[in-house]
């Protein structure tokens, strides 16, 4: 589980076996922040195990995990560990599990913030005005919502801090839905599935 507040961003490709990751943490002083083997890291939002590690950081990636992502195509990727027992909870809920991508409209620089336009997901239920949407990994707050598209909207430390920062028209980014969502449309499709079989018995 992770929050979407992203630690690090770091350089890194796929070079057609292994996502390679630059590592970080090597360089910080503290020696409780060094990454060992199979430890879960969320990479641009992806929960990836982490299989080897040196001056950098190795990942294998599945095939339905490259259809899904855009781990393959992206050179910068935002880095979060995972949350535990006890950590501040400063985002919202993400599991890590990509529901796929979608495609960045425009962005509009503002004053003290930058206002971005995305595509609609598949799952439009899910998007609503206030509630929560991980953008490659990144914990953000739905500003607006339209028939095609949603927006939200970046402070200067998130841009600066994560890989938004280089979003043009026409990226993709890899999207979460917000868990919470899921597990209520989940009760509500049972609750209906429940509801038109008892009319159907007594019809």
């Amino acid at each position: 589980m992770f929050t979407g507040i992203i630690q690090h961003v770091s350089k890194g490709n796929f070079n057609g076996l292994k996502l390679i990751i630059e590592n970080l943490w090597k360089n910080l002083r503290n020696s409780s922040q060094s990454i060992s083997i199979g430890e879960s890291i969320a990479v641009n939002g992806v929960c990836l195990t982490v299989v080897n590690v040196d001056e950098n950081l190795y990942f294998d990636v599945g095939e339905e995990t490259l259809k899904r992502t855009n781990l393959s195509k992206e050179r910068y990727f935002n880095l979060e560990r995972t949350l535990k027992i006890g950590d501040s909870l400063s985002g919202h809920y993400i599991t890590g599990h990509i529901d796929g991508m979608i495609t960045l409209i425009s962005r509009k620089d503002l004053r003290n913030s930058v206002i971005m336009k995305f595509k609609k997901p598949r799952e439009e239920w899910a998007i609503v005005e206030k509630g929560s949407v991980a953008i490659n990994g990144v914990s953000l707050t739905i500003a607006s919502v339209s028939d095609e598209s949603f927006t939200v909207q970046v402070i200067p430390h998130s841009l600066e801090n994560t890989n938004l920062k280089y979003l043009l028209p026409g990226s993709c980014v890899n999207y979460e839905i917000d868990v919470f969502a899921r597990y209520v449309k989940g009760v509500l499709n049972a609750w209906k599935k429940e509801f038109y079989e008892i009319l159907d018995k007594i019809s």
